[in-house]
């Protein structure tokens, strides 16, 4: 199989999984009514797009973001050092719109409340990824491997107690675990939330 079929592979891949979170997530916001606590704790979709645009990094276009976020220990009830030990579980996808990486991706969030309105978030976790991986004289990040770690940083603000708006900057790189190359990924966006 060519690298370009893998890559539309992979694409496919990504975009069916975008596909089954937001069917999945308009599915349980129908049904949590009926139940006393919904599976999703909040669901997010915007766009970002590359923030290091060295010659070796620059990314073309924008990527469409989505966000699916799990509440299994009650991070939101949480006080104090709680929170720490009782984080959110996040599973997301940035879908790349011309023809860049595209990447699905997991891991734990940590949220702080600044005040009613403005809150703080960070995340780690994994990500994998269809981008380049080897220096062959093309533009573009060159990724070393596909499987990455994966954070962001965002800050936050309520619009009411169901709506938000946040803005976030998150990277993927290997921590040279993968030898070189590691170009890594490093993008950021505005994102609309909604809490269930």
């Amino acid at each position: 199989m060519t690298r370009a079929a893998k890559s539309k592979s992979a694409l496919s891949v990504i975009a069916a999984a975008g596909a089954l979170m937001m069917s999945a997530s308009a599915s349980f916001g129908a049904d949590m009514e009926t139940t006393q606590k919904p599976i999703f704790d909040e669901i997010r979709f915007g766009a970002l797009v590359a923030v290091d645009k060295t010659p070796q990094n620059d990314e073309k276009g924008a990527f469409v973001k989505g966000m699916v976020f799990f509440d299994p220990w009650n991070h939101d009830e949480a006080q104090g050092l709680q929170k720490l030990v009782r984080p959110r579980v996040h599973v997301g996808a940035d879908i790349a719109t011309a023809n860049e990486a595209s990447q699905i991706y997991a891991g734990f969030s940590w949220t702080a409340n600044i005040t009613d309105f403005l809150f703080l978030e960070a995340g780690f976790g994994g990500s994998l990824n269809n981008g380049n991986l080897e220096l062959d004289g093309t533009r573009g990040p060159k990724l070393g491997c596909h499987t990455l770690f994966h954070e962001y940083a965002a800050v936050g603000v309520n619009l009411d107690p169901k709506w938000r708006i946040v803005g976030q900057i998150e990277h993927s790189s290997h921590a040279n675990l993968c030898g070189e190359p590691n170009n890594g990924l490093t993008r950021a966006g505005v994102l609309v939330g909604y809490k269930f």
